[in-house]
């Protein structure tokens, strides 16, 4: 019983606790499980768009875009109106601890069967090289 009221003031004071935390600081705010797709900051700050971002949203439904926030909102506008033309919502998070990702694409609810979570060109190896990031599957 004692336990049980702890459990109860620690809730009433911090809130529920955090599955997964330090997953959820690395992929601004969600869960590997729901990824789609994952940009780094240097590749959402390339001139242009990612195509594999346009087809994930013209041909999947039920998708979350979730930009970092401590980018500019004109390294995100394309994205943005795109987003807006097929229906996917987008959330700004401000990471409470560095990561080298800018947008990730994930499902809202469900966790997803991906093969291919980054698209590993120059701009990204040099973000994973400058973030030490050997934390990655």
């Amino acid at each position: 019983m004692e336990q049980k009221m702890k459990e109860v003031i620690d809730r009433a004071l911090y809130g529920a606790p955090e599955i997964k935390p330090e997953e959820r600081n690395l992929f601004l705010s969600t869960l590997l499980e729901r990824i789609h797709l994952a940009l780094t900051k240097k590749q959402v700050i390339n001139k242009g768009m990612y195509n594999e971002v346009i087809e994930l949203m013209k041909t999947k439904r039920n998708l979350q875009l979730y930009l970092n926030g401590n980018l500019g909102y004109s390294h995100f506008s394309n994205y943005i109106k795109e987003a807006g033309t097929h229906g996917v919502s987008f959330t700004f998070v401000t990471p409470k601890k560095l990561t080298p990702f800018g947008l990730i694409v994930a499902d809202q609810a469900d966790p997803i069967e991906t093969k291919q979570l980054f698209i590993k060109d120059e701009l990204f190896e040099r973000d994973m090289e400058e973030s030490g990031a050997d934390f990655l599957p």
